[in-house]
């Protein structure tokens, strides 16, 4: 039986999660519960509503959460791109953290065309 974990749009936005985690260790002490904190919460709503949706009962509820999904994905954008103005992000670690974000963006518009269709 699949799960969740078999969509790769879950697993990059783990991926995602996990990276924003990292970078986001290097922020200054005054940002632990600001913007920090927001960027984490951010990218573990991603993935976090992708396993939520995909254990609903019908495509229509899964693909709900999919749109919550993209909302959060556009929070963490959002946020990425302050970050990298404010200088807590290098540019290099910017740009990857905005491509890994656009993979998921196209995974999960695609997994809901596909759900739309069903």
């Amino acid at each position: 039986m699949r799960t969740h974990k078999d969509l790769d749009a879950w697993k990059n936005s783990m991926e995602l999660a996990h990276e924003v985690y990292k970078f986001t260790a290097n922020y200054p002490q005054s940002e632990l519960y600001g913007l920090a904190n927001q960027m984490r919460r951010a990218a573990v709503s991603v993935p976090s509503n992708i396993a939520e949706g995909a254990a609903r009962v019908s495509a229509k509820e899964f693909a709900r959460f999919l749109c919550i999904s993209q909302g959060s994905l556009a929070e963490l954008e959002t946020q990425t791109i302050l970050s990298g103005r404010l200088g807590f992000l290098q540019p290099q670690d910017s740009t990857k953290l905005l491509g890994e974000m656009n993979l998921v963006r196209a995974q999960l518009a695609g997994l809901t065309r596909y759900l739309k269709r069903k």
